[in-house]
């Protein structure tokens, strides 16, 4: 690729990182993950950005990039095993006092329940309002596929909120 379209891409990619933390939320609990893994999805595709065809969606890609990396990741830290127990800091904290917030807090529980294929239909579709197809080219799977995964998803967070229907939890 020219260095002109190599420049060209960077800035897209520049443009696509509030893309890029939102998605990235469908994996990660905290803030912090939520940076690191932006930061390293960022790094990988600019060391790679001259193997980006020029012809694809970049936010695609981007977003592919980001999957793999969190894949790899979780393959990593499931076999390390290092400092506080996960959940030991939440038990320290005190529960917000709003009912809007704790609300939310609820739903994004919840959806961290999801399993990961769900959840990250669910982020894609429903949060950043991805067409099915984008969907189906980022989670590598048929259109189909992803209308289930999301209807089977909403179906769950529905149970999770303790909730019957769409219509009860808006």
């Amino acid at each position: 690729m020219p260095a002109a379209n190599n420049n060209n891409t960077s800035v897209e990619i520049v443009s696509l990182i509030p893309a890029l933390r939102a998605f990235a939320h469908s994996f990660c609990k905290t803030p912090e993950d939520v940076d690191d893994l932006v930061q390293e999805t960022l790094t990988r595709a600019l060391a790679n950005v001259d193997k980006f065809d020029p012809g694809t969606k970049l936010k695609s890609w981007l977003f592919t990039i980001m999957r793999n990396t969190f894949c790899t990741r979780f393959r990593k830290r499931q076999r390390e095993v290092v400092g506080i127990e996960p959940g030991f800091l939440d038990t320290l904290s005190v529960g917000p006092t709003q009912e809007w917030t704790t609300r939310a807090v609820e739903v994004r529980e919840a959806l961290s329940r999801l399993p990961t294929h769900q959840r990250e239909i669910i982020i894609l579709v429903v949060m950043l309002g991805e067409s099915y197809e984008t969907a189906a080219e980022v989670s590598g799977c048929a259109v189909g596929t992803v209308k289930s995964r999301l209807n089977r998803a909403r179906q769950r967070l529905f149970q999770e909120l303790g909730e019957e229907t769409a219509q009860e939890i808006l």
